[in-house]
Parts: C-alpha cells; structure tokens; sequence
C-alpha cells in the first residue's frame, strides 16, 4: 500500500482524485489523535474473529502483536502516521501491512471506516471525559474549601447588579459550586447515552459474518452494541451532547470569571489575583490585568459557537453515514482542548487569589441592603407584608434626604415611621444580623452553608461513583 496512491476504496476507480480534492478532503490532520482508539479497536476486532473462527488463533496473534509494535512505535516516536494517508485508518493499516504482508487485509472483513470511526470518537471523548471530571471535581473542592473559610465574611448580594441584600462570600461560591456540579451530573448522563458500541455495524447493514457485536462492546468497554446498525454509524448526538455541556460548562466559568474581573478592580477591591495569572501593560506600569479570567470568557464563545456548527452540520442530513461528519472531530476536539485548560485554570486562580474581607464587609456600610430586615421586623410584629415594605420604602427615602443610612438612624427616628418600632429593630439594620436569620435550607447563614457544603460533597460522591462505572466498566 503506497502511501496516497493506494485507498481503501481505489479498486473501482481509474483515474485518481485531482490534487485540490485531495488536499479538500484530508483528515489525518484530525483524525490522528485517534491513534490509540484505533490500534485498541483493531485488536478487539482481531480477537472477535480468532474467537469467532474468522481467523485462525495464529493470524489474530500475528495481527494483534504486530497492532502492539505499532502502538509501541508511536508512543516512542519511532513511526508515526504521515501525511501520505487520508486518515488514521488508511495510515495504520499501510504499517500493518509492512509488518505481517497481506495478512493485514483480513483485518477489514465485516467493518468499515463508518463503525471503525464512530466507535473510536466515543472512545475518546470518554478518556477525555475522565479528564474533563477529575478538573472539575477538583474546581469544586476548591469552590467548596474556600467556602468553608468564609462562612462568616459577608459582602453584598446583587439583584440587576444593585445591592440587595447581605449575603457571605462562603453562599455566593457555593452558588458557582453548585452550578459546576450539575455541569458534572450531565456530564455523567451524556455518557450513559454515549457508551454504546457501533462496532459490526459495518457500513450502514450490519455484515453477514459472524462477528460478536457483544465481546466488541466488551473488550472495548462499552456497555452493550449499539441497537440499529443504520442508526450505529449515523448517530453523533453524543458529539452535540458533550458540546452543549461543554458550552454551558464554559457559560458557567464565564459568569465566575467575570466576577473575578469585576472583583480585582479597585472598585471593588474584593480579590487580588496572583501574579501566576495576571499581566502588565507594556504602556502603563501600573496596570495587573486579569488576562486568563478574561480569556476564559472569551473562549466560551468559542465552545458555543462549536456547539451551534455541530448542530448546523446534523441538520438535514439524511442516513446513514455522510462525508459531512468528518467536520465533527475538529469542532469536539477544539472543544475540549479549551473546556480542560479552562477548568484547571479556574481552579488555580481561586486557589492563589487573595480575598480582602475587610473591603466586602466595608461595602455593605451605608448600602441600604439591609431595609428588607427592618420590613420583616415590622411583620414579625403583625404589620402585613405590603404595608411593611412601604414604610421602610419611606424610611430609606427619607435617609436619602437627609444623607444619612440605615445604620444612622436612632431608635425615635424610627418609631415616627411606626410604633410598633422597638429598640431590637436597630440590631436587624446589622449585615451579620441578616446573615445569621436565614438558616432556612439554601440560605446564606454560616449554619446553613455548611449544610449545603456537606450536601455537595454527597452528591459529588454519587456523580463520582456514576462516572467511575462509565470510565472504567471492567
């Protein structure tokens, strides 16, 4: 097999494709992070048919040792797959051919590039997918310790980026926390749907040999063929999956990312970011840039716009298998080679930044965010709620008049709004006192974050558990 000039399909054709189709239709330049999926399939599919009788006990060994001095070559960097072939398929089977001669042609009895392909893109993204997890309970650990030491440092809450009511540091990364573990949790489910084997599903109609699709699914550790041979090579809906969680994932990172931005201002004054991931300005001496917090944003429009062309490249395409999916391993892996970095990158950032408490506590003074508290004061002692809300709305109108805040108001100034004002009502105007009076479940008292930290931790071991059973099924 010479390089370009001899296919996989080359027999019915004379004449050969003309150098611009070619070049147009090249894919190793994708396709070749599959190397190791590929080598791992062959040999499956190699001891299917020794055990099948398709060959004899000495041919599948022949073939399975000379799969193993391929994969040893390329690991060391001896061999490796060249330009000269189409794809990954064509280059691995030129070696094997090398190696044990026309033996190498059995190989291909009752497969094609169709099963071969699509068995091999959901191999990968399952080892990617055990990457992509272990980043990501690691960023919520980190979300999750550095909740624990801050359950006690209040700072404001925002509605329509206003202050509005006083919350702790400790609730709002729970809140990010939280988020992260659902992108976790589809993560697990994406790969339930994900981890069915296309293997002997052949071109599009199955073979007539008699090929074991249940030891393919097996050795190759997925749990069961998949069900339609036609469906088997057509499906991609795992690829848009892993991008739409991917997408969210990076909106999520995005949010906490701009929040950091946001924070590290001296507006705000909130964080300091490490000199490990901030920049200088080669014009302005002074300037700390937060670079990677906002590449991170940036980047996630990238993972959407992959998620929005791989549902362009499904629409309309009838089955089964069409040259349209080749398109759908650049856009996965372009994906994941930004998701993963993305991650990790998060995490350290939120591990080597410095919090200022004093500043988030020196914010909530003079904000009015805690009028709420004095509105619920009033209905604890009968007042209804709508007529409450409109007497403190006077109050803080009034304080606005006057230039003065909610913490300069004395017990008679209050008591001209409503009797029923008592000298206990000047403790709720107190951040840490409206803090403290929400330990209902999920909400922002240090007693209460704690709960939601332990509860974290035991849904983080369910989701684990579940994606242990997904990556490693033996």
């Amino acid at each position: 097999m010479q390089g370009r000039d001899r296919k996989m399909w080359g027999g019915r054709f004379e004449g050969k494709l003309s150098p611009e189709a070619e070049a147009y239709s090249f894919s190793l330049q994708h396709d070749q992070r599959l190397w190791k999926q590929e080598l791992h399939a062959c040999a499956a599919h190699a001891r299917m048919m020794g055990i099948t009788g398709m060959l004899s006990a000495h041919e599948a060994n022949r073939i399975i040792d000379a799969l193993l001095e391929i994969h040893d070559e390329i690991e060391a960097e001896v061999w490796h797959p060249s330009g000269a072939y189409e794809d990954i398929h064509t280059a691995i089977e030129a070696r094997l051919y090398e190696k044990i001669g026309a033996l190498a042609g059995k190989l291909h009895t009752g497969r094609s590039r169709n099963d071969l392909v699509a068995t091999e893109t959901r191999m990968w993204v399952r080892e990617r997918t055990g990457d992509l997890a272990r980043a990501l309970l690691r960023l919520c650990e980190q979300l999750m310790e550095l909740a624990q030491q801050h359950l006690e440092t209040p700072m404001p809450g925002l509605t329509h980026q206003q202050h509005a009511q006083p919350v702790t540091l400790a609730q709002h990364l729970m809140a990010h926390c939280w988020a992260f573990i659902r992108d976790l949790s589809r993560l697990a489910h994406a790969g339930d749907r994900m981890n069915l084997c296309p293997l002997g599903a052949g071109a599009l109609s199955g073979t007539s040999f008699p090929i074991d699709r249940e030891l393919l699914a097996a050795e190759l550790g997925f749990a069961m063929p998949a069900p339609n041979s036609m469906d088997a090579v057509a499906d991609r809906d795992f690829v848009a999956e892993y991008l739409f969680v991917c997408a969210l994932l990076m909106v999520h990172l995005s949010r906490l990312a701009q929040e950091l931005i946001l924070w590290s201002a001296p507006e705000y004054g909130y964080v300091e970011l490490s000199d490990e991931h901030t920049t200088g300005s080669s014009i302005m001496p002074q300037k700390k840039n937060p670079d990677i917090a906002e590449l991170i944003r940036g980047r996630s429009a990238l993972a959407i716009g992959n998620l929005t062309g791989m549902l362009a490249l499904l629409k309309g395409l009838p089955l089964t298998y069409n040259r349209d999916l080749q398109d759908d391993k650049p856009l996965l892996f372009a994906t994941l080679d930004t998701v993963i970095p993305s991650v990790i990158l998060m995490r350290q950032m939120l591990e080597k930044a410095r919090w200022d408490a004093e500043r988030m506590r020196a914010a909530l003074q003079g904000d009015f965010s805690t009028a709420t508290e004095l509105a619920d004061y009033l209905v604890r002692k009968g007042v209804p709620f709508r007529e409450a809300h409109g007497i403190v709305g006077g109050i803080v109108r009034e304080c606005l008049q006057q230039g003065i805040t909610l913490e300069d108001l004395t017990l008679e100034m209050l008591q001209r709004h409503h009797p029923r004002f008592e000298a206990d009502a000047l403790e709720a105007i107190d951040p840490m006192h409206a803090i403290r009076a929400r330990t209902i479940q999920g909400g922002t008292a240090p007693e209460a974050v704690q709960q939601q930290i332990e509860q974290a931790k035991q849904w983080l071991g369910v989701i684990e558990h579940q994606l242990n059973e997904l990556l490693n099924p033996n």
